[in-house]
């Protein structure tokens, strides 16, 4: 008789009830993940909480890695790939939603703080699945857009003219946000020289990894700045509590935490294991979602009409207030998120 898989899933994924029909599984905290729980696995399913690597994997019987994620920096991915192991990730899962978060949060300071948004210079660092998204709806919201990711740029030398060198795009932006990968190379990415080459003034944005900025520079930097928008930080949980006190706007690493980025991730990890392990259920798995569509159009709005209308959708300061009031529970707040609804 064949044997039943095995298979371990952090329990605040979402929406992998199926693979109980096709597997023995455990569902566990990110921080009961251990090696001797994933010893006999033969397939590990995770989020940003669990590093996998020779330490976690060594010994184990695992032959995938499902990351319901857009990156892999939690994953030693050299290691998995020289042991056999196949790794698998939801590159732009979430994109949509870190958009939203990003123009809720922009227009949310700017009506708090009383600045005009009109004709300021959008400066979108990392064009990947979700600032290629940033800065067309940028475009279609009236600012002006740079860009910058030179790895990019690199494979597409026939537009090297959308691309801006940084020290221009720092020097000119009104609005900075990040969404860069955490590479080796990108850690403290946004330094001291990087804020000191920003605009007075500027607004400054960071979604994609809170490694990325040297939190100290940042912190030193505040009073030249107009806003500050963190939604990840260094060594999360534990986070930078001067950091939060100094910032305007603060939330625990949910701006991609969406019930449509949310279903991307789950099943692109599901319908993964299902081309893994030849199981045509699996691969074949779709959620179904009756949530209604919300539909936002900018076009003719003020600035105090967009602003409404995406704080009606999402009270990203209900978040912000969540966080404050308690940051101990940084992790408690993510895995009980009440997701939210894209526009």
């Amino acid at each position: 008789m064949e044997k039943k898989l095995r298979f371990v899933a952090d329990s605040a994924i979402p929406y992998l009830d199926i693979l109980r029909d096709h597997a023995d599984c455990i569902f566990c905290k990110a921080s009961d993940i251990t090696p001797e729980v994933v010893r006999d696995a033969d397939a590990l399913f995770v989020r940003t909480r669990t590093f996998c690597d020779a330490a976690l994997l060594r010994g184990s019987r695992v032959s995938l890695v499902a990351s319901a994620t857009i990156g892999t920096d939690h994953i030693d991915t050299e290691w998995c790939s020289d042991n056999g192991l196949q790794v698998v990730s939801a590159p732009g899962c979430n994109s949509l939603a870190v958009r939203q978060y990003l123009f809720t949060a922009l227009y949310a300071l700017a009506q708090r703080k009383g600045i005009s948004l009109q004709g300021l210079t959008l400066g979108v660092i990392g064009v990947g699945n979700v600032g290629s998204k940033v800065a067309d709806f940028g475009r279609r919201l009236g600012f002006r857009v740079l860009c910058n990711d030179p790895p990019k740029e690199s494979l597409e030398p026939h537009n090297a003219h959308l691309f801006t060198p940084l020290d221009q795009l720092l020097a000119q932006s009104d609005i900075v946000t990040l969404h860069i990968p955490l590479w080796k190379e990108n850690r403290g990415f946004a330094d001291g020289i990087f804020f000191e080459d920003m605009k007075e003034k500027a607004i400054f944005v960071n979604t994609s990894r809170g490694e990325v900025v040297c939190e100290d520079a940042l912190l030193r930097s505040m009073p030249k700045f107009a806003g500050v928008v963190a939604d990840v930080w260094g060594g999360e949980p534990d986070i930078n509590r001067k950091l939060l006190e100094a910032v305007d706007i603060a939330t625990p690493h949910i701006a991609g935490y969406s019930r449509q980025g949310k279903i991307n991730g789950s099943t692109t990890v599901v319908r993964a294991a299902g081309e893994h392990f030849s199981i045509d259920a699996l691969k074949a798995f779709v959620i179904r979602d009756d949530t209604a569509v919300v539909r936002f159009d900018p076009e003719g709005l003020s600035q105090k009409e967009i602003c409404d209308r995406l704080c009606a959708i999402y009270d990203i300061w209900k978040d912000d207030r969540m966080l404050r009031s308690d940051p101990g529970k940084f992790e408690q707040i993510r895995s009980h998120y009440n997701y939210r609804t894209e526009f």
